[in-house]
């Protein structure tokens, strides 16, 4: 049984996940964004076969496609965890309504005296989507985590960044651009890269952090004057705010376990 966006039944969602090549790839998409080539080398599985079942995955709003800036012959794949969280919980109201789980619970965020894990964002000009992603982390978990960010060829922060920032009660004006080159030798616990050029020239840095790719197109690249592309930086500060939703309740239950395994 398929489901499709218009048809999330509780039965059509658990049969698309039930599939073990559906649930590979859906979990493979939920860490990082990648290409189809990628999927078919980590999973093991002819390419026409991993396409299919993409497919079926995009045709059920699990997951989102979008072309890579990097080389527009390719096309990077997304999970979609807020519409699988939906479905989720849809399929556990459906069964008993004692099962859906009260918004926010997860582990504590609690900026203290222990080492918070650390995040380093990554794009080319680190002057919008790392700088907001790098704000929005810390701010939204109240500096329970700490982040940085960077860029390739760093240029001025850009003005329409400082605006939608400030629209969301974050204020990143007079941030300066940092060159990547900076945390050659910096330990980070995750390195995030949002921008399909940087990730290809992105070094290996010390410490095996957890890589993670987030294909998200330049908003500045979106028309000239900053009047044309501001529509776009609402876009990415949208995408970012899912983005970072998800990230801190993973690094929360990443430091929940290492406190508890601590503790034994």
């Amino acid at each position: 049984m398929t489901i499709t966006a218009a048809d999330p039944s509780p039965t059509g969602f658990l049969q698309l996940l039930g599939d073990d090549l559906r649930w590979q790839l859906f979990g493979e998409l939920a860490l990082s964004d990648r290409r189809v080539g990628e999927l078919t080398e980590r999973v093991g599985r002819p390419q026409n076969l991993v396409s299919y079942h993409l497919g079926e995955l995009r045709n059920a709003g699990l997951v989102r496609a979008r072309r890579s800036s990097a080389d527009g012959r390719d096309t990077y794949y997304r999970a979609d965890l807020r519409r699988c969280r939906e479905l989720l919980r849809g399929v556990g109201d459906a069964l008993h309504p004692g099962l859906v789980s009260p918004e926010g619970e997860r582990e504590p965020l609690v900026a203290g005296r222990a080492r918070r894990p650390t995040v380093l964002f990554l794009c080319t000009g680190n002057s919008a989507r790392s700088q907001m992603a790098e704000a929005m982390l810390e701010h939204r978990s109240g500096a329970a985590f700490r982040a940085r960010s960077a860029g390739s060829h760093p240029k001025p922060l850009h003005a329409n960044a400082v605006r939608v920032m400030a629209e969301r009660g974050i204020d990143i004006a007079g941030r300066p651009s940092t060159d990547l080159r900076r945390f050659a030798r910096s330990r980070f616990d995750h390195v995030i890269t949002l921008c399909d050029k940087v990730r290809e020239v992105c070094p290996e840095l010390p410490g095996d952090p957890v890589t993670t790719h987030w294909s998200m197109p330049d908003p500045a690249a979106e028309g000239g004057a900053d009047a044309e592309s501001y529509p776009a930086f609402v876009r990415t500060a949208d995408e970012l705010e899912d983005r970072i939703e998800l990230l801190i309740a993973q690094l929360a239950n990443e430091r929940g376990r290492r406190r508890r395994s601590h503790a034994r």
